[in-house]
């Protein structure tokens, strides 16, 4: 958060001090020139900037979210491109104007006392307002570049008050600050940040569609760079530096500084500025007119007005009302009722006109391809499916319990295509090779895991402890490199590899068994006698569960859910070091879990490498991510214990499981299993 807050906190602190140095001196020169009665007039303009700078920050805000995700990019792109221009010109014409600041603000407002109520609010309106559109701007973009709004509005708020403050102090005449040097450093490190913001921005326009180059990297340090450090995430936060990035970012935040840092500084070489701070001035001759309306009615409009004009660009800007189209579903009817739908978010009302439970599609005839779907709409009820709807041909595809899928007629819609991405369905028999391979991958690896078990029996039952060590993490990683299978071997797993947590007694309890029973007791001191009979039980539970782990039933929808579950479960448990009781070996058993998913990612690929080409490069390099950081804490025979890693370290590593995590995420709703004609 805090890391977000800093170029936010400086904008804040910048435009702040700028806005309230001209409005203290307006205030003094009222002051001095005996017109105190003037001053509701300044701060009616004051308030009005502040709700006009407030109101456009809600219309980014909520015009942006009414936004498809691609437009969002790309209106965050182009706005990210404007604020950066602001604050270019902002910060040059500070480093020209601050000699003068005070002087030709005086000058102003001199005349506008002389010109009526009108001018002189209008005078303080328009230089706070300037102030507050670019501030507004600058903390929307930050705000979209550090996904949170926290940080950046913190940061701004800090700096506001602290801007408020020095300018009191100025007004109070107990402070002196060189504004010139002042804004000179601050508009070097501003200079940066908008560098940072340009190359944010070109990245949004590029995930937007309208800039190329998005593949295109010039580096990607995400290998060796842990994104969820605090360097990186302070790096990052501030400078909107990434780990990775286009070749078009780089040469956009590169050619930013190479033009703009030399110019701004060969600009402010050798000036010498004094401190402005307010001064007498003359008192002008005041034209009093007498009040015509109550003092509340202006104040109220400047910031009514605003709110209004903004509340109605928010309205017109919300996508048109979606469709209310009711749908009939039916055992023998399906989509009675179906025209066809306006382009954009729509939502469809399905109502079961039939007597038994159905699922219903909406689809892309020619190909099956899904755009949304309702699952158990029972009969007699109604349920909205909420899809996006671009140019081509759609149908309701409707599929009852127990009886025979029914499609609709097909309708078009005219526009562009391609905006809209369908998912095409996966059936039992799509999953049915995958999973025979993945069985007998499992069948091996409990073959293999019955003759480890049996060894490590024999280790306690011939005292040979030391032994036994070894071969319980050789046997214990065999196991858990089958966690797709987990869900299929029922109480066994609870048998073979079941913790104390929950337990009374805990470790104590005569229920603690298996692979974590008898980790306790080898690197507790316990004796093979002690140990004897927990691992006998452990063996005759792998026998058992080889036995019957061909006729257990196999879920082929498990398989996609298992890809992300496998090292959710690490995440959870492993990392944290919930499940060690002594060996230190957490990490051998992230590193078989993250064989067990390679695996089942081998026999999923064909099925995934259809229904989305561009996941599987990004979920490789993930896991290749993961496997370096697992290997680094391998050594010999010896694995490097969670508890001991540091802190960067244990950084990097949730960080790459948590990555690998996202990258997996899609995988479920790719392969789920839909029911079809």
């Amino acid at each position: 958060m805090w890391d977000d807050a800093f170029p936010s906190f400086l904008i804040g602190l910048r435009e702040g001090l700028e806005a309230g140095l001209i409005v203290s001196i307006l205030v003094a020169t009222l002051v001095r020139a005996d017109a105190k009665s003037r001053l509701p007039q300044v701060w009616t303009g004051v308030l009005a900037a502040i709700a006009l700078a407030m109101s456009f920050g809600a219309v980014l805000t909520f015009t942006a979210a009414n936004l498809s995700a691609t437009a969002q990019e790309a209106f965050g792109g182009v706005l990210s491109v404007i604020a950066v221009a602001f604050v270019t010109a902002m910060v040059f014409w500070m480093r020209r104007s601050a000699r003068t600041f005070s002087g030709e603000i005086r000058e102003k407002v001199t005349g506008a006392l002389g010109m009526g109520a009108g001018v002189l609010m209008l005078t303080s309106f328009l230089a706070v307002g300037r102030e507050g559109l670019e501030t507004a701007l600058f903390l929307w973009t930050t705000a979209r570049a550090a996904g949170e709004s926290a940080g950046p509005l913190t940061g701004a708020g800090i700096g506001l008050v602290l801007a408020a403050v020095l300018c009191w102090g100025l007004y109070r005449r107990v402070l002196r600050i060189n504004l010139a040097k002042f804004f000179t450093a601050t508009g070097v490190v501003l200079v940066v940040i908008a560098a940072g913001v340009l190359g944010y921005g070109l990245r949004d326009l590029q995930e937007g569609g309208v800039l190329p180059g998005l593949t295109t990297y010039a580096f990607d340090l995400s290998g060796s760079v842990d994104a969820g450090s605090w360097y990186s995430t302070l790096v990052q936060g501030v400078f909107n530096l990434m780990p990775t990035m286009t070749w078009l970012q780089v040469v956009g935040y590169v050619g930013y500084l190479v033009v703009v840092l030399p110019l701004f500084v060969r600009g402010v070489r050798g000036e010498r500025v004094r401190t402005p701070e307010p001064e007498s001035a003359p008192a002008p001759e005041i034209v009093s007119s007498p009040r015509r309306r109550p003092v509340w009615v202006v104040p109220v409009a400047v910031v009514a007005v605003p709110a209004v004009v903004a509340g109605c660009v928010v309205a017109l800007a919300r996508p048109k009302p979606a469709s209310s189209q009711t749908v009939a579903v039916s055992e023998t009817e399906c989509g009675k009722g179906f025209t066809a739908p306006d382009t954009g978010r729509q939502t469809f009302q399905m109502h079961n006109t039939g007597d038994k439970t159905a699922e219903v599609y909406l689809i892309d005839p020619a190909t099956g391809a899904v755009y949304g779907e309702v699952e158990g709409l029972a009969p007699g009820t109604t349920r909205d499916l909420v899809a996006t709807v671009a140019g081509g041909s759609y149908a309701w595809r409707c599929v009852p319990t127990g009886a025979k899928a029914v499609t609709s007629a097909t309708v078009h819609v005219s526009g562009t295509g391609g905006a809209v991405k369908a998912v095409v369905p996966v059936s039992e028999s799509d999953l049915a090779v995958p999973l025979t391979t993945y069985k007998a991958y499992v069948d091996q690896g409990l073959a293999t895991l019955e003759t480890r078990t049996r060894q490590l029996s024999a280790d306690i039952a011939g005292n040979h402890l030391a032994k036994a060590r070894t071969d319980w993490l050789t046997a214990h990683r065999t196991y858990s490199s089958l966690g797709a299978a987990y869900g299929t071997f029922e109480d066994f797993d609870q048998e073979i590899n079941g913790r104390a947590d929950g337990l009374a007694g805990g470790v104590a309890n005569k229920d603690f068994a298996g692979f974590h029973r008898i980790e306790y007791g080898l690197w507790h001191g316990q004796s093979a006698s002690e140990l004897k009979a927990p691992a006998q039980q452990l063996a005759t539970a792998v026998v058992g569960l080889r036995k019957a782990f061909p006729t257990q039933d196999f879920d082929p929808g498990d398989l996609p859910l298992r890809a992300h579950e496998i090292l959710e479960n690490a995440l959870q448990f492993e990392l944290t070091g919930d499940t060690d009781e002594g060996s230190g070996t957490n990490l051998a058993t992230v590193d078989s879990n993250l064989a067990g998913t390679r695996e089942l990612l081998t026999v999923l690929r064909p099925l995934l490498t259809k229904e989305s080409p561009t996941l599987l490069p990004a979920v490789d390099a993930a896991v290749a991510r993961l496997q370096k950081l697992l290997d680094s804490a391998h050594h010999g025979g010896s694995w490097t214990p969670v508890e001991q890693l540091s802190r960067p370290e244990k950084a990097r590593l949730d960080g790459a499981t948590g990555q690998l995590l996202e990258d997996l995420a899609p995988v479920p709703d790719l392969l789920e299993i839909r029911k079809s004609a």
